[in-house]
């Protein structure tokens, strides 16, 4: 009398592992399109009885998974546009039926970016984040990809060739749109200048180089003062905004590479009139908004978010339903411009 297959039979046949098959048959937890159906063809080739009501006995069913999303500054309108652009995208795939699990780090210390992640990635097939670059997220990065979970860096290339791939601006045409803007506002000799976040927000570094040296190549008379950072906060920025235009008479123009231009925008509503100073800042919020509107802001450069996120999604879903098999691949988003004239 033949020996009835058993459970672990199927698994090796189907090349998954005994906990794939008992979830894929169970409808239990996160089982990639591929597994349920190499599961289902292995069931027929060995004779293995599957439950009528097994979810592989389902081909059309949409497979169900779960994407992690791990962002910062929860306090700002624009993450909270971009955690809500994300979860707009999730819903809208019609392939799968997809959980998205968003989460803030606490803090931009890359410990707390590291728990983030790491949480998330617990519970997901596929992570998007936004993080400073450090060794210790490199090594994180690195030990996910061996686990077969891609990571994928939003806005900041953290990840390097060991991510699935960044999603973002091109930092340094960013930088450079911003120095040729101020250079075409201030056709005259004076000084101006640049904050950014943090020296590990490399991205931003390089926003900052590209601003240099478009000032360098369209108005070499400009004096660029040394760089301010701003630890991406309002109140910071604020702080450092008011003491420029202490220390420097002849400033007329600001470039904001990272967050917290809220502050840049109070300080230059109480020490000076519309138009004085030349303002440029990321992303279109209702403060950048207005203080377009009403001049105290030259230019908006914006992250196309529905676009970027769409994408992300997408490329995460792909990366999930092949169970994390996704080559190396950097998307980048053209920015949009924003001037006074067009909000």
């Amino acid at each position: 009398m033949a020996r009835r297959p058993t459970l672990q039979d199927l698994a090796r046949a189907a090349g998954v592992g005994t906990a794939t098959v008992d979830r894929a048959l169970n409808g239990r937890g996160n089982v990639s399109a591929r597994s349920i159906a190499a599961i289902a063809e292995a069931a027929k080739t060995i004779g293995y009885p599957l439950p009528a009501s097994a979810p592989v006995n389902a081909p059309n069913a949409k497979p169900k998974f779960d994407l992690g999303f791990v962002l910062h500054k929860p306090s700002q309108s624009f993450y909270q546009r971009f955690a809500h652009e994300i979860t707009r995208a999730c819903s809208e795939r019609t392939e799968a039926q997809i959980t998205p699990h968003l989460s803030f780090s606490p803090s931009q210390a890359p410990d707390d970016f590291a728990k983030a992640i790491t949480d998330a990635a617990s519970k997901s097939q596929a992570v998007a984040a936004t993080a400073i670059n450090h060794p210790t997220l490199s090594r994180l990065v690195d030990s996910l990809t061996k686990d077969d979970i891609p990571l994928f860096p939003l806005l900041n290339d953290f990840a390097g060739r060991s991510g699935a791939g960044y999603f973002g601006l091109d930092n340094m045409k960013v930088g450079r749109l911003a120095g040729w803007m101020m250079a075409t506002q201030l056709q005259r000799p004076c000084r101006v200048a640049v904050m950014v976040g943090g020296a590990r927000w490399h991205g931003q570094g390089l926003r900052e180089t590209g601003f240099r040296s478009a000032l360098r190549e369209y108005a070499p008379q400009i004096t660029v003062a040394d760089t301010s950072v701003n630890l991406e906060t309002r109140q910071v920025t604020y702080e450092a905004t008011l003491a420029l235009l202490q220390r420097h008479a002849d400033l007329a123009g600001i470039y904001v590479a990272g967050g917290g231009m809220e502050g840049a925008i109070a300080a230059l509503r109480e020490t000076r009139p519309p138009g004085k100073v030349s303002l440029i800042v990321n992303e279109l919020t209702e403060d950048s908004r207005e203080a377009l509107a009403d001049r105290f802001v030259t230019m908006v450069i914006a992250t196309p978010l529905p676009a970027l996120c769409a994408a992300l999604v997408d490329s995460m879903t792909e990366a999930a339903l092949n169970e994390g098999a996704v080559r190396h691949r950097t998307t980048v988003f053209e920015p949009q411009i924003y001037l006074p004239e067009s909000v």
